[in-house]
């Protein structure tokens, strides 16, 4: 590949402000949902089970579900971020143990399109997300839906370097494999207690200005 790079990101919590199951699980689920969030954190369901059961029943037409996913605070920097990693001759991919369907949808709502997005296939029936899960994929995972760590497996034969930014422990051994990790959220924690070094930030501003200053300047 001709590529000098490739920067691969997380979607929730780390484009987006608040993860997308948070914000259905506070508006609609109510005391079965907050039940239901205990249990998964207990380990009695597997993460891919919690999110199938929060997006499904969210109990809303198409229209008030896209409202609810524009609601979500997203990285104003974003989309200068990307046109920076082009202008310099890499590529930029997001990775997602959530749902393409909301991911597409806010990207496309801010003027971001043709990103090349690998997450758990989602579409919308009965009022809710309903995930569509190929468990022959060449990526799946039985926990998360989509294993990413296999996922920058795959990138690191085709590009020179890869980048990585994440949140959380989804995220943790995938970043393992990359030449450079910025972190926020329990990533953090993850990677202080194992001793691997990372670059703290808040936006995609400060990756940028890291990559300009350290990397590609």
């Amino acid at each position: 590949m001709d590529k000098e790079f490739v920067f691969i990101s997380d979607f929730d919590g780390t484009i987006t402000k608040k993860d997308f199951y948070v914000h259905v699980l506070e508006k609609y689920l109510g005391e079965e949902g907050a039940m239901k969030y205990k249990r998964w954190r207990r380990g009695e369901f597997k993460d891919v089970e919690f999110l199938g059961y929060v997006f499904q029943n969210i109990g809303q037409n198409e229209e008030q579900i896209y409202r609810d996913i524009i609601e979500l605070e997203f990285d104003p920097y974003l989309k200068n971020f990307i046109d920076f990693v082009y202008e310099n001759n890499g590529d930029f991919i997001i990775l997602s143990a959530g749902s393409n369907y909301y991911i597409e949808t806010l990207l496309k709502h801010y003027g971001i399109e043709d990103i090349k997005i690998y997450s758990n296939r989602g579409i919308y029936r009965d009022k809710g997300i309903h995930f569509d899960i190929d468990p022959t994929y060449e990526f799946y995972c039985e926990k998360y839906g989509i294993n990413k760590k296999k996922v920058v497996q795959h990138f690191k034969s085709k590009y020179k370097r890869v980048y990585y930014a994440g949140d959380s422990r989804p995220d943790y051994e995938a970043s393992l494999l990359c030449d450079l990790v910025f972190a926020r959220g329990k990533l953090i924690s993850l990677l202080e207690e194992n001793n691997i070094n990372f670059f703290p930030f808040a936006n995609f501003s400060e990756i940028k200005d890291v990559l300009i200053n350290s990397f590609l300047g």
